[in-house]
């Protein structure tokens, strides 16, 4: 058998395959809060030889397809990191066509009113317009019945955390509080009060691509008693049948929350 007519074998065969995941997932063992690293535009760009623009159009387009399959076994929230903060070092001829791919992306999902998108990470450290846009689509959502969907844009776990001590030290600021009494309030609950996704359930599975084994900074604090899938995939092949086999092995595994 050729390669071709083992590809079309394959690709008959998947959603059979699929299906027979599905059937046997506990609806009780399903994760609420599923984050995700895109991680692999640029070497899938390099494997099939096209430029790295090409890479993150792909990886665009896979953004839609995954938000429908979590919405049909029910997950709550869903966080994507698009773009890390180290990323915004990167050369502007690379950097400025991809903030230009997410923006069009997000301006996608906002119009379709599917999702609440709600953008989370070091806004002001990106570019005014970027900034505009992805505000502008989190408040053309803010009514939207769907699921939450987080756009991880120029995000990292560490900044994250110096922002939410930011955010709390300056709120005593402004009601005067003395110092010794800041010092004493300072505690894990207060710093998670202040987060970008302050009011959210942490994220109980955690998905990477591309074969990397590592987050990387993301959601470094909410990720305390996350479960893991690192998937060998680029992103812009990661398939349905790759998302179920994250969640199925998400749900077979004992949960022991720090027991």
């Amino acid at each position: 058998m050729t390669r071709s007519w083992r590809t079309v074998v394959r690709r008959a065969l998947y959603p059979v395959y699929e299906a027979r995941i599905e059937k046997h997932l506990d609806p009780a063992a399903l994760p609420t809060h599923i984050g995700v690293m895109l991680d692999g535009n640029r070497r899938w760009a390099r494997a099939v030889g096209a430029d790295t623009a090409h890479g993150h159009r792909a990886g665009a387009a896979n953004i839609e397809p995954l938000l429908g399959w979590c919405e049909e076994i029910g997950v709550q929230v869903v966080t994507l990191w698009l773009l890390s903060t180290d990323n915004l070092h990167r050369e502007p001829a690379e950097l400025e066509p991809l903030l230009e791919i997410i923006g069009e992306a997000v301006d996608s999902l906002a119009v379709q009113r599917r999702w609440r998108l709600h953008p989370v990470g070091a806004l002001d450290l990106l570019p005014a317009a970027v900034r505009t846009r992805l505000k502008d689509a989190e408040a053309a959502t803010a009514d939207v019945d769907g699921f939450l969907v987080n756009i991880a844009v120029g995000y990292g776990g560490r900044q994250e955390i110096a922002d939410a001590v930011r955010s709390l030290l300056a709120e005593h600021v402004e009601r005067g509080t003395p110092l010794e009494e800041v010092a004493a309030t300072i505690d894990v609950d207060a710093i998670g009060a202040h987060l970008y996704t302050k009011g959210q359930p942490d994220p109980d599975l955690v998905i990477r691509t591309s074969g990397e084994q590592r987050l990387g900074g993301f959601l470094l604090w909410q990720s305390a008693g996350s479960e893991f899938y690192f998937c060998e995939a680029f992103w812009p092949d990661f398939r349905k049948v790759d998302f179920l086999r994250a969640v199925r092995a998400y749900a077979q595994r004992e949960r022991r929350h720090g027991r």
